[in-house]
């Protein structure tokens, strides 16, 4: 595939009608959405359309400390679009959540629905708070209150929450029984990511990770790179990394470097992941003091010469002051946006295939989706058939994008957006506009 767009100088040398800072992730993805909107010569009232929020709740939930005294915090749900089903998206606890960063997860998530063909739409929810500053009653009265707040949104066949960044099983289960006592019947197609006791789906919680790892071989696959003894970099350790991780490795990979938040850990001989796995589950979810590697820096990690880069943390990790440094042949985002604008700009000079995040880590949503269908009709699969399914629409998601990138000869992102932002505005355009 080539990388070079023959547009694409055009494209970005246009100024922009409105001045975007690429910090914002949702004007980092509206930059993106533009690309594609005008490859497909979008109507400029579908452009309002599909680029707008359908909805935006934001309340307040008071919470009873353990102190006794009343704290107050603020929580998020966008409803980016739910034109082709019940909006789908995770909800995440973190003292740095805002609106912006959720408008911007909420819209990935309908492009993401749409390149897996998954009948969603996008939204995603946010508390602002710490949970590492939290006991666990305190996180189940947010969580409750949280979820009473916006039960009238929440709903099977309206809007399905899921475990996002500090979120899990636990917090899954106490939104489910919140809402079943709020309409008075047990609901466990509510939520996804939930406990398998309560209706959870075999393979949800590495199905993110192995996505990353079914893509990733697609891309090996069509540059005709050997896959025993390939190399790779992961930034990021938690539930996207050390599964992406472990499954590569299992493929015959070589994982050379891993970090999280206590730092990056690198063994030339590759690494024993399953080993770091135990190790991080002993040490509180952390890595720290790890013996068999040597400590190295998040930009160290992210500049090593490696076949194969898999950003599994946050967002913006990639961008204009440190894509030159990559020297990554293949960068498969585990994490959502963790490259910017202007990262992109440089890696595809460089000649790098990013496999862009609303492909590369769409695994979650796509078991999630097997979750509610298997709590719609109360009969549940084996995991074998988890995965199986899985690794077909993913890699059926994969050829897609990249034959569409290829037609449009774009980069494998805008090739997703352009994939996506059709399939939406297709089902727009065939539902009508109810006046």
């Amino acid at each position: 595939m080539k990388f070079t767009d023959p547009h694409r100088k055009a494209v970005y040398s246009e100024p922009a009608p409105i001045k975007r800072s690429h910090e914002n992730p949702f004007e980092a993805m509206v930059e993106r959405f533009d690309i594609a909107a005008k490859i497909l010569e979008l109507d400029e009232g579908f452009y309002e359309y599909l680029v707008t929020p359908a909805r935006v709740h934001i309340t307040a939930i008071p919470v009873v400390m353990d102190s006794g005294k009343i704290k107050m915090f603020e929580g998020y749900r966008v409803i980016h679009s739910d034109i082709l089903g019940p909006s789908k998206g995770g909800i995440r606890y973190a003292p740095d959540v805002n609106l912006d960063e959720v408008k911007a997860l909420a819209s990935w998530m309908t492009w993401k629905c749409a390149i897996v063909d998954v009948p969603f739409g996008g939204a995603k929810g946010g508390v602002i708070c710490n949970p590492r500053e939290m006991s666990g009653v305190e996180l189940e009265r947010l969580t409750r209150r949280y979820a009473a707040n916006l039960a009238d949104v929440f709903g099977p066949d309206k809007d399905i929450p899921a475990p996002d960044m500090n979120t899990n099983e636990q917090i899954m289960a106490w939104i489910l029984d919140t809402y079943s006592m709020s309409v008075k019947r047990t609901e466990p197609a509510v939520v996804t990511g939930k406990p398998i006791a309560l209706g959870g789906s075999q393979g949800r919680r590495e199905a993110t990770g192995r996505g990353v790892m079914t893509v990733t071989l697609a891309a090996m696959e069509r540059l005709n790179m050997q896959v025993a003894g390939s190399t790779v970099a992961v930034q990021g350790f938690g539930n996207v990394g050390s599964v992406a991780a472990d499954l590569l490795t299992q493929q015959g990979c070589k994982v050379v470097a891993v970090s999280d938040i206590s730092g990056g850990y690198y063994n030339e001989n590759g690494l024993d992941i399953q080993a770091m796995i135990t190790y991080s589950a002993e040490h509180g979810n952390s890595l720290e003091g790890y013996p068999d590697a040597e400590p190295i820096t998040n930009e160290e990690l992210l500049a090593l010469d490696v076949d194969v880069l898999a950003p599994c943390a946050k967002e913006d990790q990639i961008t204009s002051q440190n894509a030159h440094t990559i020297k990554a042949r293949i960068i498969s985002e585990g994490a959502n946006g963790p490259t910017s604008p202007g990262g992109d700009r440089i890696l595809a000079e460089k000649g790098a295939l990013v496999i862009p995040d609303i492909l590369a880590n769409a695994g979650g949503v796509t078991v999630s989706y097997f979750e509610w269908v298997q709590d719609r009709q109360g009969y549940f699969w084996t995991k074998d058939r988890v995965e199986r399914r899985l690794d077909r629409m993913m890699r059926k998601a994969f050829d897609d994008v990249y034959d569409k990138a290829e037609q449009h000869d774009v980069t494998m992102r805008i090739g997703a957006y352009v994939l996506a932002i059709k399939k939406v505005a297709d089902a727009l355009k065939l539902r009508g506009i109810y006046a």
